[in-house]
């Protein structure tokens, strides 16, 4: 085992809009042995349309390329492009300038995707035994061009939480609201950078939780653009199958106006995220009935389960002092689809060490 931590950044060039890298095989290809020398790895992404799944749902999945891939073929579907996306209405986006909207991408359904999907922009997996992981880029192609994306991997054999603290959030009276926790009003981000600095972490790893006491509240890592947090996303958690019945070319002006039509189309792109995600989870075919009634009544709740999430805690571009590490857009997003009681939540912050 080696004696301390190794971080490696790599840079990566999609082909298409989506596209899986298997990072650990490219790490290899490079010649890189690290993680043969390390029990662990985190791996980060610094993007709010790529990322990582948990260890627990790739390893559901195999580990395995086609079966990821029928897995967000199902998100896909609800989440089609070119659906009537608030956050791609351009002539919406205030803080955009003319230039900026000419290139901006059209991307609503890969953010949706990204948060539906459960996918992260940090996640730990064990080196042994060896298998893929996979970085999944939902946007790696647009009318401006091609992306370029950066992941690092911290590998590493062991860790400790070496500070916990609790913080109280204020949440407006609303059932459904998204709250950016990287608001510097909250001073959440400040707060955890003095700890780090306080705590003399080199590598480590940042992780914000939920109260396990808190009810009808999520947290995700992505981009707090206004018109995607306030409407597009308050709508999926409303009305999950919203965006799948208005997709493109099959979309009705006024959907309400022909109820028949309409529910057929809906049941229609429920068999296909069902068909989807039956394959990708060797589901039995005798579930389907039961699967499409929770479908149709999917719940805020189903939606967005994510409950913690992390970020690399880095000293590579501040050598001796590690700071929390996030991309440009990447902010951690407090979601609620019920009111808190005392218009607060609690969040548990855990500063752990990677040795």
């Amino acid at each position: 085992m080696s004696s301390g931590p190794t971080e490696i950044r790599l840079s990566l060039a999609p082909r298409g809009r989506f596209e899986m890298f298997d990072v650990r095989k490219r790490i290899a290809e490079d010649g890189i042995d690290v993680l043969d020398r390390h029990e662990k790895a985190l791996y980060c992404s610094f993007h709010t349309t790529a990322g990582y799944l948990d260890h627990a749902l790739a390893a559901r999945l195999a580990h395995h390329e086609e079966r990821f891939a029928l897995f967000f073929k199902a998100f896909r579907t609800l989440f089609p492009p070119h659906a009537p996306y608030r956050h791609d209405q351009m002539e919406l986006r205030a803080e955009l300038s003319e230039d900026q909207k000419r290139i901006e991408p059209r991307n609503g359904d890969s953010h949706l995707t990204f948060i539906g999907a459960g996918m992260r922009n940090c996640v730990t997996y064990r080196n042994a035994p060896p298998a893929p992981v996979y970085f999944i880029d939902l946007d790696g192609a647009h009318a401006g061009g091609m992306r370029e994306r950066t992941t690092s991997v911290v590998a590493y054999d062991a860790e400790r939480v070496v500070e916990r603290t609790r913080l109280v959030v204020p949440v407006s009276r609303h059932r459904i609201d998204a709250v950016n926790l990287a608001d510097p009003r909250f001073g959440i981000l400040d707060a955890v950078n003095d700890l780090l600095a306080r705590s003399g972490i080199e590598k480590g790893r940042v992780d914000i939780a939920i109260e396990p006491t808190e009810r009808d509240v999520g947290i995700t890592v992505n981009e707090y653009e206004t018109l995607l947090m306030q409407h597009d996303l308050a709508e999926v958690l409303r009305d999950p199958l919203r965006f799948a019945r208005l997709k493109a070319h099959h979309i009705i002006e006024d959907p309400l106006a022909v109820p028949g039509k309409a529910l057929s189309y809906a049941r229609y792109d429920v068999v296909r995220v069902l068909n989807s995600l039956m394959a990708a989870f060797r589901i039995h075919e005798s579930v389907v009935e039961r699967l499409v009634a929770k479908l149709m009544a999917l719940p805020a709740r189903r939606f967005l389960r994510t409950r913690k999430i992390s970020f690399l805690a880095s000293d590579l571009d501040d050598a001796g002092r590690a700071q929390l590490v996030r991309g440009t857009y990447q902010s951690p997003i407090l979601v609620q689809w019920g009111p808190a009681p005392r218009q607060v939540r609690a969040l548990e912050i855990s500063l752990v060490r990677l040795d």
